[in-house]
């Protein structure tokens, strides 16, 4: 792969230090700068004092990095209610299936909540998928999950949320961070990184490099000879600089790039992303705060599809995606004016512009490829926003808005015969264009010195993803038809939350929240197997004909439950999330109505109890989700899955530190996905590990 000969000179290199982190059991407020060496921070401008209003939880760089797994995914999942469309992680699932959402509002492999990392979004310019194997949890310093929706100084996207990655500012004390353990299944991990620190800056170095042989993704009952373990080989690498250049201003440049190759367990299954960014950030921190920010980012997938017999003994190939390149770039400026202490203001413009087409090979026959597909186009958003705050007293008003303009331009599909070149679809659609006004008002009231009463209503939106409009997908013997006519989606919503923390070490987060997401994107189920569809060719006997589509509306009410405690060496954190999510459709969506959104649980669970002292750490962490539905008919259920994970650091000398890792200690079958010949797919099953951790602490 292009990016691959450099990551592996990256991932040799020692790790990258920490930052000093904000307690998660902090009062949701303004968060401070980190001051690494005085001035310079390599952080944006401080947190609005408007987000008191609604629901944030923040993980801080211990949290990260003491987990059973070092993926990013499994670290999210701490959070109750933030999930992935499908559970698996990023080691066995197809990379289109791993968009993120908040809050019940279902999903369709793009995400629905917007990531970003050091202020840059993160979700793949074609897809609106995430490439979680590009996020080394090493070089993370802190995640703050804010849910709710209102797509406002954020950008637009964040319907249900946003979830804000910042890179870890390295520790001057410890220019030298490394990890190396070895799992189950072969399968090995290393991160790490290397800091220079002097008094005007900062410069990192960064790399990650993960693989393993795989399992079985079918579970046993439903297995054919044609099944075997799906192996992945990933890497990832950084490079990061923050410089002083003026009096109170610094500039932030990123480079990083990524390789992930996978298999889905079948002959003609494997899959292929790779992608590069890079961005320059200049953060003022004067009387007058501001931030400037252009980026670029490039990506491209590869991924092939077979149609497996009944007797599941032989794998045809069916379709070879064998190009996805896509590019996103932009460029965001803030202004945050001097108005007191008790006012705060933020005041900016954002731009979005994204290209994007897939290339396929399809209809085989003889087991060569009879055509040639190519379909993709271009969308740009632009935005101005507003974003403020006001403290009276025990009060925090909270009100902020953006305006922005869409524009889908250039949508094409072509197919044609490989033999002669004649066209069989030749379709240009039209370009389209739109405004949209959203924001959030809220306010939050500190009642007394323990208690604190919050509300908050906004409005989000999200433009479809070029994928969605555009792009064909299988999964097994299903398969999606895109449809360049979708609309944006929409959401509304409003939530009530109060905050108690009664005693030092205790915290307690309730919210209840309603929202509804007009305008809903989904997979329409069309017909079934076996035959020729349109957009899709040819569905195999026991496969699912689908459409995307927008539905009326998703309607998600619900409850959410975070809470901390410590005392001396012991901690424990609860998160829990319940919702109750029904879709409202008619016309052709009609059979839908009053059904459950696809992937979308009631009960998402996760419960963590520890000890630490210094450096050794010992802790587990039981999570449940309940049953959920993999299609939108709701006639194929995933069951409830409960899992348990464990983790141990136990210092040998003053740097280096012993690692004990287990992933789903007991072995607990936890159902991804069901395809129309009811075979199921299952998620990690029990992985242990053991390594080494120098530095860090």
């Amino acid at each position: 792969m292009k990016t691959f000969s450099l990551l592996a000179l990256i991932v040799g290199i020692p790790a990258a230090a920490t930052a000093q982190e904000i307690p998660a059991t902090a009062p949701q407020a303004t968060v401070p700068d980190i001051v690494v060496t005085g001035v310079v921070t390599g952080r944006g401008l401080d947190a609005s004092p408007a987000d008191r209003v609604v629901d944030v939880v923040t993980l801080d760089r211990d949290r990260i990095t003491a987990n059973a797994s070092t993926r990013l995914e499994s670290v999210l999942a701490d959070v109750a209610g933030l999930q992935q469309f499908r559970r698996s992680d990023s080691r066995s699932a197809n990379p289109t299936s791993q968009g993120i959402s908040l809050r019940g509002i279902g999903g369709n492999a793009s995400s629905r909540a917007l990531l970003i990392l050091d202020g840059v979004p993160q979700a793949d310019p074609f897809g609106g998928w995430v490439a979680f194997p590009a996020y080394a949890t090493g070089r993370l310093g802190q995640i703050r999950v804010t849910r709710g929706g209102g797509s406002g100084y954020y950008g637009p996207g964040a319907l249900a949320g946003t979830v804000e990655l910042e890179s870890a500012a390295p520790d001057g004390d410890d220019p030298f961070i490394g990890s190396f353990a070895h799992g189950s299944r072969d399968s090995t991990e290393a991160q790490g990184s290397a800091a220079l620190v002097r008094s005007g800056g900062f410069a990192t170095i960064s790399g990650a490099y993960a693989r393993g042989d795989g399992f079985v993704l079918t579970v046993a009952e439903s297995r054919g000879p044609v099944d075997r373990a799906a192996p992945y080989e990933q890497a990832s690498g950084a490079v990061r600089a923050v410089v002083r250049v003026a009096q109170a201003t610094e500039l932030q440049a990123n480079i990083s790039a990524f390789t992930d190759a996978r298999e889905r367990g079948t002959p003609f299954t494997a899959n292929r992303s790779e992608g590069a960014d890079a961005s320059l950030r200049l953060v003022g921190r004067g009387r007058w705060g501001w931030s400037a920010l252009a980026y670029v980012q490039t990506r491209a997938f590869a991924s092939s599809f077979a149609s497996i017999d009944a007797a599941r003994t032989t794998a045809t190939r069916t379709l070879d995606q064998y190009n996805t390149p896509a590019t996103g770039t932009g460029a965001r400026l803030e202004i945050a004016p001097p108005l007191g202490r008790t006012v705060s203001l933020r005041l900016g413009a954002d731009l979005r512009d994204v290209t994007g087409r897939t290339k396929e090979l399809y209809t085989y026959l003889a087991a060569s490829p009879t055509r040639r597909r190519v379909a993709g186009g271009a969308s740009q958003t632009y935005g101005v926003f507003a974003d403020s705050s006001i403290e009276l007293g025990a009060l925090t008003i909270a009100l902020g808005g953006r305006i922005d303009h869409w524009r889908i331009a250039n949508g094409f599909l072509s197919e044609r015969t490989i033999a002669t070149g004649a066209a069989l679809t030749d379709t240009r659609f039209a370009d389209r264009s739109g405004d949209e006004a959203t924001g959030r008002a809220g306010i939050a009231w500190r009642v007394a010195s323990p208690l604190t009463l919050r509300a908050a209503a906004y409005r989000g939106w999200r433009l479809p993803t070029l994928n969605e409009l555009y792009r064909p997908f299988r999964v097994g013997a299903d398969a999606t038809a895109a449809n360049a006519l979708l609309k944006p989606e929409r959401l509304g919503g409003y939530e009530v939350g109060a905050t108690i923390a009664p005693a030092r070490g205790l915290r307690v987060n309730a919210t209840w929240f309603d929202n509804r997401l007009d305008d809903a994107i989904a997979n329409i189920t069309a017909g079934s197997g076996p035959g020729n569809f349109p957009g899709v060719g040819f569905v195999a006997a026991g496969g699912i004909y689908r459409v995307r589509g927008n539905l009326d509306a998703i309607r998600a009410r619900g409850v959410e439950l975070d809470a901390e405690a410590s005392r001396g060496a012991g901690f424990t954190r609860l998160s829990w999330s319940h919702v109750a999510s029904r879709v409202e459709a008619s016309g052709a969506a009609a059979p839908l109505d009053g059904l459950r959104p696809a992937q979308t649980p009631s009960d998402q669970l996760s419960g963590t109890l520890g000890w630490r002292h210094g450096r050794a750490v010992a802790s587990g962490t039981l999570r449940y989700v309940s049953r959920q539905f993999d299609d939108d008919q709701n006639s194929r259920s995933l069951a409830p899955a409960t899992t348990v994970d464990a983790y141990a650091a136990l210092p040998l000398t003053r740097r280096l530190a012993i690692e004990a890792r287990a992933e789903n200690i007991a072995d607990a079958r936890v159902e991804a996905g069901i395809s129309g010949t009811n075979v199921i797919e299952r998620a990690t099953p029990r992985t242990l590990w053991i390594g080494l951790r120098y530095g860090g602490g």
